[in-house]
């Protein structure tokens, strides 16, 4: 058994593994897959990279009951006759079955990473700017929830969660938070806040408005607007 944490790292030290050349589906978990070096539009490896995490990880048995698929379609009707199909309040570790246009069956899988409002990250093998679902990397996603038809949750063994451990989890979704975009309608005031000195940024000239405000910036930040007044 593997918990998952385990196969999430194991994961994350795979991004950047592309299939070479481009559009080939020649990549190292195809080759452990079929035993042999593949190519071709027949080897789409969204699902075999994920039956190839869990063989590393050591917890062959928590996928496909230890046998191998590579056809999301075919894992998600085994994880939905196992009943370990979940529709709703995902978690990191779920295998998670996308769907990118029009109706049917899945398109794509990959790992959840993290669960957000609005999204899920993932970690997918074989997917990219260039294609979502036939894309020939593994790259950390972001995918709305309309893209999502459900997840397997595979039986990982329990662990409990050091402070350690806590801390980087939070960090990196704080991390992540900050990069994203603020909100249209806020662009007013934040052109006014910039122009007068209220916000400045970070030493970079980031201002991360997605990032939380502690009570120290907000000192900081009211300190300012009374100096402004009284210039």
């Amino acid at each position: 058994m593997a918990a998952a944490s385990e196969v999430l790292e194991l994961a994350r030290r795979e991004l950047g593994t592309r299939e070479e050349p481009y559009g080939s589906n020649r990549v190292k978990y195809n080759t452990d897959y079929y035993g042999r070096e593949v190519s071709g539009g027949a080897y789409p490896w969204c699902c075999v990279f994920l039956w190839w995490l869990f063989r590393e990880a050591g917890a062959a048995e928590l996928f496909y009951d230890g046998g191998r698929t590579a056809s999301c379609g075919a894992l998600m009707t085994w994880a939905r006759g196992r009943g370990r199909l979940v529709t709703a309040e995902y978690r990191p570790g779920d295998l998670v079955f996308l769907r990118f246009s029009g109706s049917g069956g899945p398109q794509h899988t990959g790992i959840v990473e993290a669960v957000e409002r609005d999204a899920l990250v993932t970690i997918e093998g074989n997917t990219g700017a260039g294609s979502d679902a036939n894309g020939g990397q593994v790259q950390r996603r972001e995918r709305p929830y309309r893209y999502v038809l459900g997840a397997y949750r595979p039986p990982y063994e329990e662990e409990n969660m050091t402070q350690q451990q806590f801390d980087a989890m939070m960090e990196a979704w704080l991390e992540r938070r900050a990069e994203q975009d603020p909100g249209a309608f806020s662009a007013e005031a934040r052109a006014w806040a910039e122009e007068t000195g209220l916000i400045l940024g970070d030493a970079a000239g980031r201002k991360q408005y997605k990032s939380f405000c502690t009570r120290e910036q907000l000192m900081t930040f009211l300190y300012r607007l009374v100096r402004m007044k009284k210039q």
